[in-house]
Parts: structure tokens; C-alpha cells; sequence
């Protein structure tokens, strides 16, 4: 009997230590294992488990300084009954299922933080009630149209303004052409065709702006023609009627004549006002190259008012031309004072150089009334035809004459002279720009083609210096 029973004796043996160390393996396999300890599992099933199927607890924020601080103590046990009275939620990330043999640790989701009693907060911190501290938005008071108003009132304004500052001006024009244009008027018995146009009753105006208005009127001897150009005030503009009314402007009118060549002689004359007077005589060129302001009436006789100044070639012409019937008229003291209001400047002569090509002109400048007041400067414009009468037969003295032809052959060597300097001065001009484009070519160049001009430029400099030889043929 021991023969047999040794042999299954040593195999249950080998087969219990066998069993005793796959249990062994199995318990140190288990305690080795990274993050999957049995007791560790365990407590992070439940932890996850409560942040899932629970949500947090909400508290109530006290924001009364007279309540009493909350016990600590009660509130747990609030806490506590109100997690038991709150129904269990189903998970619904399937976390019951999961194998703790087949994943490493558990996902760990942060509960959020529940709202802080704050024991120390007042009624009267704004920082401490968060309902108190988001204030509603102030509704929009009535919206205000002043600027609106203000700019629809201004076009109104300007609009109206506008058609009456035209009409305004349209009056005066035509107040002046039916006073002085007409049938039977100054201009209509001294000139055979008055108007701006052809036919048996031309328009006696034209107008070239809402403020500019053109007469003419032609067929008179010693004359071509003669323009008129009314300059009004910009009625209808309203800023320009404003600063108008602070700057007191004024309504102008001037008169060009265009004399025959034949029928002006040598004559450069002018009267205007004292002020008037010195700025002609700096600005406009004849005055200034042949004139002089005189100081007293030439002979002692009777002279124009001490409003006015005269500029004159010579005393002998002013002498002439200052006649005693103007004086009478409108340039002695009692006259000017009565019928002279209007007056501005008049300037007579035989160079006059401006945008026109008539050289001998009679300019005649007044300034206009009212439309209800046009008669105050008949006076005024009785002169225009006289002049042109006493220019156009009026000849110089032979003494006079040499001094006016000195003074104008003088006049032509210097503007000869002016004329030369100024070609002289574009000649300049041309070759110092010629020379600059060449300098501007050659820096352009490159280094061999510098060296061959400069060959070139020296042989043509030995060429010019090298003796000439003039050779003859032996006969």
C-alpha cells in the first residue's frame, strides 16, 4: 500500500504549492497595480457616484446686518435633510459599468463651489447684493431737434433771401436804364444805339451774374463805343448781405470809353478822391510812369474841391481839362458837396495798358443810389458825353508836346530795355536748364563712354587752338 499511495501523495503535493503560488502571483499582481487599489477604487466609485447623482446645495445669501450669524451646526443638518429629500438621478455617463481591470483612474468631476454666507455685508454695500449691483438702464429722454431746426430755419432763410436780394438787384439795374438808357435819356440822345442787342428795340441790359449787369451803347463821333458795368452788392447771397451791411459796401458803376485813335492826343489826366488818388498812382502803370499829383491849382484859379486830388501829366493839361463849367457842374466846393456824393474816380489815357486792346480810353467810376434815387447822379453822368466832346477836339501846345514825347520816347527805352533784359534773363534760363539736363545724361553714363567724351572734348579744344593756314593755288 505505501508503493502507490507515495506517488499521488508527492502529485497533490506539487499541485497544493502550485495553487499556493498562483494565489500568491495573483495578490501581489493585485497590491503592485498603478491606481486600481481595491480601497482606493472603492472611495472614488462613491465620491464620483455623490458629484454625480446629487446637485449642489443652494444657500440663501443674507445681506441683513440685523440678522443673527447662521449656526454652523444647523446648516449641516439643513444640508444633510435636503440631500435626503432630493430624488436620485440616474447617471448618464455609464460610469456603473466601467472595469477596474481594463482603465486606469476615473475621470473626477469638480463640484462647483456653492455661494459664501457673507457675515459681514451691510444694506448699505452695493458690492454685496448682486440684484442691487446690475442697475437698469435710464430710458432715453425726448431726442432734441435744435440742430436740425437750426439748419432747416438757415436753408429758409437763404432761400428766401435769395430771391429777394435778386429782385432787390434786378430793381436798381433796371431803375438805372430807365433813367439814363431810354428813349430820350442822356445815353439815348447822344448815342445812336443803345442796347446789348441788334434789331429796332434791343434789351437795354445784360445781365452776366445775379449781381452784374452790362450796358452798351455806340455811334457817336470821336468815340467806338462805350461799356457800362454795374457791379451790385450779393443781395443774394446772405452771408455776403451780411458782411456787406457790417463792411457798409456799395453799389458801382463804371464807364470805359473806347476813343479813335485820331481823335485823343497825348494826354494822361486823372481825378478821384485824396485816397483814392495816391493808390491809383501807385498801382495803375500810366499814372505811375507818366503822372504826378499836384499840390495847388496851376495860376492861381479856381480848383476842385479839397476832397479831391488830381493827377496829372502836366499842369497845362489839368489846366485844360478842369474846366469852369465842371467846376460848376460838380467838382467845385458847393457842387460836390450837393451832386458829388456818388462820385469815385475818373482817369483819361492815351497808354493805358489793361485787358482790352484800346490804348486811349476815358474810365469814368461812380457809385449808384437807391432805385427810388436815381436823378442824384445825372450830374454825374452828364460828364461822360462831355468829356468824350472836349477829349476828342483838345490838342496840346507845342511846348507841352515835346515834353509829353520826351517822356514817352524815354518811356520806350526803358520798357525797350525791360523787354531785353527779360529775353536775357529766359536765354539764361534756357542754358542754365540745358546744362543741367546734360549734367543730369552724363551722370547717367557709364565710365567708358566719359572717357570717350572727354577724348572728344580734347581733341575738339587742340582743333579750336591750333594755328590756321590759309593755302593758295600757284598760278
Amino acid at each position: 500500500m505505501a508503493g502507490p499511495s507515495s506517488p499521488l501523495r508527492r502529485c497533490f503535493f506539487v499541485l497544493a504549492l502550485l495553487a499556493l503560488l498562483c494565489i500568491h502571483v495573483s495578490f501581489a499582481a493585485d497590491h503592485h497595480f498603478e491606481g486600481f487599489d481595491s480601497d482606493d477604487v472603492a472611495d472614488d466609485e462613491e465620491a464620483v457616484t455623490e458629484t454625480l447623482d446629487h446637485p449642489p446645495p443652494i444657500q440663501l445669501t443674507r445681506t441683513h446686518a440685523d440678522l443673527p450669524p447662521p449656526d454652523r451646526e444647523q446648516e449641516e443638518d439643513s444640508e444633510t435633510s435636503q440631500l435626503s429629500d432630493l430624488p436620485q438621478i440616474p447617471s448618464s455617463n455609464g460610469l456603473e459599468y466601467w472595469d477596474e481591470d481594463e482603465f486606469e483612474g476615473i475621470p473626477e468631476e469638480q463640484s462647483p463651489e456653492a455661494p459664501k454666507i457673507t457675515e459681514n455685508a451691510t444694506p448699505d454695500d452695493p458690492s454685496s447684493d448682486p440684484i442691487k449691483t446690475a442697475k437698469p438702464q435710464k430710458a432715453g429722454g425726448p431726442r432734441s431737434y435744435t440742430v436740425e431746426i437750426v439748419c432747416v430755419s438757415f436753408l429758409i432763410m437763404f432761400a428766401i433771401n435769395f430771391f429777394t436780394g435778386k429782385r432787390e438787384n434786378e430793381n436798381i439795374a433796371l431803375a438805372w436804364a430807365a433813367k439814363f438808357g431810354a428813349r430820350d435819356s442822356i445815353f439815348d440822345k447822344n448815342f445812336s444805339l443803345v442796347g446789348v442787342g441788334e434789331g429796332d428795340d434791343p434789351p437795354l441790359l445784360l445781365k452776366e451774374e445775379q449781381n452784374v449787369f452790362k450796358f452798351y451803347a455806340s455811334g457817336r463821333r470821336y468815340c467806338s463805343g462805350l461799356l457800362a458795368t454795374m457791379e451790385l452788392q450779393s443781395r443774394h447771397d446772405l452771408i455776403s448781405r451780411l458782411c456787406n451791411w457790417v463792411m457798409r459796401g456799395r453799389d458801382e458803376i463804371s464807364f470805359e470809353v473806347y476813343m479813335n485813335e485820331e481823335a485823343m492826343d497825348q494826354v494822361v489826366f486823372a481825378v478821384a478822391r485824396r485816397k483814392a488818388a495816391k493808390g491809383m498812382q501807385k498801382e495803375v502803370r500810366d499814372l505811375q510812369r507818366y503822372g504826378s499829383l499836384l499840390s495847388g491849382p496851376p495860376g492861381g484859379r479856381k480848383w476842385v474841391a479839397e476832397e479831391l486830388a488830381v493827377i496829372s501829366e502836366s499842369k497845362e493839361v489839368a489846366g485844360d481839362l478842369i474846366t469852369e463849367a465842371v467846376l460848376d457842374q460838380v467838382f467845385g466846393e458847393k457842387a460836390f458837396e450837393k451832386f458829388g456824393k456818388g462820385f469815385i474816380s475818373m482817369h483819361f489815357s492815351d497808354q493805358h495798358l489793361g485787358t482790352t486792346t484800346h490804348k486811349k480810353m476815358l474810365l469814368f467810376k461812380f457809385a449808384l443810389p437807391d432805385a427810388k434815387n436815381m436823378a442824384d447822379m445825372t450830374r454825374l453822368v452828364a460828364l461822360i458825353p462831355y468829356y468824350i466832346d472836349l477829349i476828342g477836339r483838345y490838342k496840346l501846345s507845342s511846348q507841352a508836346r515835346s515834353k509829353t514825347e520826351s517822356a514817352r520816347s524815354k518811356a520806350a527805352q526803358e520798357a525797350f530795355k525791360e523787354q531785353q533784359n527779360a529775353r536775357q534773363e529766359a536765354l539764361q534760363k534756357r542754358k542754365a536748364d540745358r546744362k543741367k539736363m546734360l549734367e543730369e545724361a552724363e551722370a547717367k553714363l557709364g565710365a567708358e563712354a566719359i572717357r570717350k567724351k572727354e577724348s572728344k572734348d580734347r581733341a575738339r579744344q587742340a582743333k579750336k587752338g591750333m594755328p590756321r593756314v590759309r593755302m593758295t593755288r600757284a598760278h
